[in-house]
């Protein structure tokens, strides 16, 4: 449902999120990017810190916007062939900028993954579920600069109660059935895009 006068609305995260799956095992851009839209407006809601760690994130959103295109394989395999990609030095391709989005996405499921575990001594925050996937999905790419500013990013996250509101819940039970259909359909976008990385060799691109 609509969650009045609130940026985020988990419903039009779900809808671009199923809208991104395409028939043929691919992942439509347009759909996809909408969801980073909505995905920005949750991080942009815990606050100015977690704000300003999500400018780099939507920096990565308008690149991949002004190259245009329809599917992610089919930007990808444009972008092999024009040799936009390197596999050796840093570039700023697509290609490479898709994963940095995909990593991103992979922290921000495992956060909702340990937000619908419940409310006991590891998971009672935003805080130590931000934490927690970010060592994960990000820290390992990360230099140690970048990983000690996010873990003050992470110290501003606010309460468990804030994220409720966030979603329009009023308690944990009320939270669970919505976080997991949400994390269901992270779960399928990110596989998908992970395959078609994979096939092109491209999950590890410097």
């Amino acid at each position: 449902k609509d969650c009045p006068g609130k940026l985020f609305q988990a419903w039009r995260l779900l809808l671009y999120l199923k809208s991104s799956l395409s028939d043929d095992d691919d992942v439509l851009l347009e759909p996809y990017l909408q969801s980073w839209d909505q995905l920005l407006k949750f991080m942009e809601s815990l606050g100015t810190m977690a704000s300003f760690f999500s400018q780099k994130v939507k920096e990565k959103v308008v690149l991949i916007q002004q190259l245009g295109g329809i599917y992610i394989r089919s930007m990808v395999e444009m972008e092999l062939k024009a040799g936009a990609v390197d596999f050796s030095h840093r570039t700023d391709s697509g290609c490479r900028t898709l994963l940095r989005l995909h990593r991103s996405l992979l922290w921000l499921k495992l956060m909702l993954e340990g937000l619908a575990e419940g409310p006991d001594v590891r998971t009672s925050s935003l805080m130590v579920c931000g934490v927690d996937a970010y060592m994960v999905a990000l820290a390992p790419h990360h230099p140690w600069v970048l990983r000690q500013a996010a873990e003050f990013v992470f110290l501003a996250l606010p309460d468990r109660q804030y994220f409720l509101q966030l979603v329009c819940v009023q308690n944990q039970q009320e939270a669970v059935p919505i976080l997991r259909i949400i994390i269901h359909a992270l779960t399928l976008v990110h596989t998908r895009t992970q395959q078609i990385l994979a096939e092109h060799g491209m999950l590890e691109l410097p």
